[in-house]
C-alpha cells in the first residue's frame, strides 16, 4: 500500500499545471515534462501538503491536475464490459464518483511526496498520432526505479490522460476486478453504492485530519 501511495503521488505531481490555450498546443511529452518542475515546487514550498493536510491537497489537485484529464473515458476503461449496462444518467453519477475517488486518492498520496526523481525517456511518436504514451522512470533513494508511462489522446488541440501504467500494470483497470465483483453483486447501483461509500470514508480520514 505505501508503494502504491508513492506511485499516485508521483502521478499526482506529474501532471498538472494549467498552461491555459498555450498547454494545448505543446505536445503531450511537452506538456508532461513541463509541468512536473512547477509542481514539485509547490509542494516543496507548501508546508501545510507537507505535513498532511489532504484537504489543501485536494483544491491544488482540482485546481492543477483535473483540466488533464479524461475521467469519463478512464471511468469507462476502469468499468470495462459492464460500462454497457449503465444507464446514460448511471454512467454520469459513476464517472463523477470514480473521478471523487481518484482525486481523494491522489491527493492523500500528494502529502506523502518526498523528493521522488522523474526522468523521462525519450518520446516516440509520429505527428499524425492522435493516442501516445509518455514514458518515465521514477526513482528514489532506499527503492527500486519504477516505470510509469502515462496514455493520452488528443481531443481537438489537447492532450488528455487517460491512463496510467505503473510497472506495466494499468492503474485505472486495476480496478476492473473489484468493480466486476460489485456488479455481479448489486449491479451497477450497487458499484455506484459502493463508490459513494468509499468517498465518504475517504472524506471523513480528511475531516480527522483536520
Amino acid at each position: 500500500m505505501k508503494r502504491i501511495s508513492t506511485l499516485l503521488a508521483t502521478l499526482a505531481l506529474s501532471v498538472g499545471v494549467q498552461f491555459s490555450a498555450f498547454a494545448e498546443t505543446m505536445a503531450p511529452d511537452a506538456l508532461v515534462k513541463g509541468v512536473t518542475d512547477d509542481v514539485i515546487t509547490i509542494v516543496r514550498q507548501d508546508k501545510a501538503i507537507q505535513s498532511g493536510d489532504t484537504r489543501k491537497a485536494v483544491e491544488l489537485v482540482e485546481t492543477k491536475v483535473i483540466p488533464y484529464f479524461d475521467f469519463a473515458h478512464m471511468t469507462r476503461l476502469a468499468v470495462g464490459k459492464d460500462w454497457k449496462q449503465a444507464s446514460p444518467e448511471q454512467k454520469t453519477v459513476l464517472t463523477q464518483e470514480f473521478k471523487a475517488l481518484l482525486v481523494r486518492t491522489y491527493s492523500n498520496a500528494l502529502t506523502q511526496y518526498r523528493n521522488q526523481q522523474i526522468d523521462f525517456k525519450p518520446f516516440k511518436a509520429k505527428p499524425e498520432d492522435t493516442d501516445v504514451v509518455v514514458r518515465t522512470e521514477v526513482r528514489q533513494p532506499g527503492a527500486k526505479p519504477v516505470q510509469i508511462d502515462y496514455a493520452l489522446d488528443k481531443q481537438g488541440d489537447a492532450w488528455k490522460v487517460y491512463d496510467v501504467m505503473v510497472a506495466g500494470v494499468s492503474l485505472v483497470t486495476n480496478y476492473r476486478d473489484s468493480f466486476g465483483q460489485e456488479v455481479r453483486t448489486g449491479g451497477i447501483d450497487g458499484l455506484i453504492k459502493s463508490l459513494k461509500d468509499k468517498n465518504k470514508q475517504l472524506d471523513a480520514t480528511v475531516s480527522a485530519k483536520k
